[in-house]
């Protein structure tokens, strides 16, 4: 059963078209530049920290918020 829709796949491309897509995906990631581990470590503090920022943010607009309701 596997192979016969297998052969049938073939038949109609399908095969040939995922593995077109597959080299042609690896040619581009060959393209890619791929971040130094310092640039990642920097990245990922600049995200951390403004995780922080914002949670904070919202954390304190979220309390202002809720104190000038509940006095309404």
């Amino acid at each position: 059963m596997v192979g016969g829709l297998f052969g049938l796949l073939w038949r109609a491309g399908v095969i040939k078209h995922l593995a077109d897509y597959v080299k042609a995906t690896r040619v581009e990631l060959d393209k890619c530049t791929w971040p130094t581990w310092a640039e990642l470590k920097g990245s990922t503090a600049v995200v951390i920290i403004s995780l922080l920022l914002l949670g904070g943010f919202t954390m304190f607009l979220d309390l202002l918020f809720h104190s000038i309701l509940v006095r309404i």
